[in-house]
């Protein structure tokens, strides 16, 4: 085995360290809270083992301060390095020295300004020392399980999501930070996130072959702007067995010039990239919203035995939009079996509409959906059900959450409800039971296309 590749080897095998080291450092640790170094220590310092690094101070929050990586008492495993970029490379060189591997580099200043000659020598400078970086120009990882948090946004202003299973790569800081927030506030969980800016050592790829491995990731997530190695990419996406849904930035032509100045990427044509993309087995998302509302699906949802989709609503036009929208998007309507109909025909009211949307009409109570549940779950021409609970109705209370409860998993079922305060706490209880929940039909349908067409 050739020297080369075992150096390889180790350098695939050590990416853990980003997430679930034991010892960091922090170059850049000023004393004002408003400072992107001391809001990066602040957050690790109380759950690692993290040295602060500055030469002017000597505590900071009551640690101490050591002046240079090189004065540190023990080696660590991953340096952040928040300082003006001119002072980058000093510091890798002294990481280096010292045998250290792993380092984040949120500090911009680089090829995103078009200073590509200090970004070349950080480059040469970090594979003179063996050494794996995310960024620069980025905000960093966030790991949910271990707590693992570079972010320099406040927790107070940027909300951090619950364990979970969606991981989350980023190619933009702001995009990432947005999304992280928002989805955090309607309690997606998350496993890892990763901004990594211009990615001149870890790239795109690198982070994808990672998370394909990593236990706790079951989706992964894709904002890129451009893509350094096209081919690799792709055949790094073609042996993962997770869903990966990407959506792309710079589709228009002044979109795509706009990357440039963003993280010094070069776009490439849309069209192009979605075809590859979607020959590796990537789910190509159109709008943000779409990605994450897919995404739900596969965190939530056993895997379907089939296409074919039930409708069941206790409200006949919210009914027969869905399925409007079912069959524009080229979907597959469910034809209930003989026996299904025969048994809800003889045991529901005259006025129940017994079809394909099966109407269980406006005084529906939780025992009727019930029912038309048990009877669909069990009938092998249906698939996946779409449940319309419109909660505005009189007989339907909180108790339809307990109800539900007892049918998860058995088949993918996704709920539409659309309403104000009363549905939305509900439908976040539901959501905690892993049922997907969507405010409008549209929405619902175009994350099951996906994720139908997936499997």
């Amino acid at each position: 085995m050739s020297k080369r590749f075992i150096k390889f080897l180790t350098y695939k095998c050590a990416m853990h360290k980003f997430f679930t080291p034991k010892t960091i450092a922090v170059v850049g640790v000023s004393k004002d809270p408003r400072k992107v170094g001391h809001v990066i220590f602040k957050n690790l310092y109380k759950k690692f083992k993290t040295y602060p690094i500055n030469p002017h101070e000597k505590t900071i929050l009551g640690e101490k301060v050591y002046a240079s990586v090189g004065e540190l008492p023990h080696k660590v495993d991953l340096v952040i390095i928040a300082i003006p970029a001119a002072g980058v490379l000093p510091v890798i060189r002294e990481c280096g020295t010292h045998g250290i591997k792993h380092c984040i580099i949120i500090s911009s200043g680089f090829k995103e300004i078009g200073n590509e000659r200090l970004e070349y020598e950080l480059a040469k400078t970090l594979d003179e020392f063996g050494m794996q970086c995310i960024g620069p120009n980025c905000l960093g990882v966030f790991d949910a399980h271990s707590g693992l948090d570079s972010l320099f946004l406040p927790t107070e202003k940027l909300t951090r999501p619950k364990p979970g299973v969606i991981s989350f790569i980023s190619q933009s800081g702001a995009v990432g930070s947005a999304v992280l927030d928002l989805l955090a506030a309607e309690n997606f969980g998350f496993a890892k996130f990763i901004s990594y800016g211009n990615g001149t050592n870890v790239s795109e790829t690198e982070l994808l072959e990672f998370l394909g491995k990593d236990p706790q990731t079951k989706v992964i997530c894709l904002y890129i702007e451009g893509i350094k190695d096209g081919k690799k990419f792709m055949a790094a996406a073609k042996k993962i067995k997770k869903p990966i849904i990407a959506i792309k930035g710079g589709k228009s032509e002044k979109g795509a010039k706009a990357t440039l100045s963003h993280t010094g990427s070069l776009a490439g044509s849309y069209e192009i990239y979605k075809g590859a993309w979607k020959q590796a087995g990537i789910i190509v998302a159109e709008s943000l919203e779409e990605m994450f509302d897919t995404a739900k699906l596969f965190e939530k949802l056993p895997a379907p035995k089939g296409k074919k989709i039930q409708v069941i609503t206790n409200g006949g036009g919210y009914g027969i939009l869905t399925v409007d929208e079912l069959e524009r998007q080229g979907l597959t309507l469910a034809t209930m079996s003989n026996t299904s109909r025969d048994f809800l025909r003889h045991h529901l009211p005259k006025i129940v509409i017994v079809n394909n949307p099966l109407d269980l009409v406006g005084d529906a109570t939780n025992e009727r959906y019930g029912m038309a549940l048990n009877v669909c779950l069990k009938d092998k021409n249906i698939d996946i059900i779409l449940l319309i609970i419109l909660h505005q109705t009189p007989l339907i209370d909180e108790k339809i959450v307990d109800l539900l409860k007892k049918f998860h998993g058995k088949k993918p079922i996704i709920i539409i409800s659309t309403g104000g305060k009363q549905t939305r706490r509900l439908s976040e209880k539901l959501e905690n039971y892993n049922f997907p929940v969507f405010s409008f039909p549209t929405d619902a349908v175009s994350a099951l296309k996906k994720y139908v067409e997936y499997f």
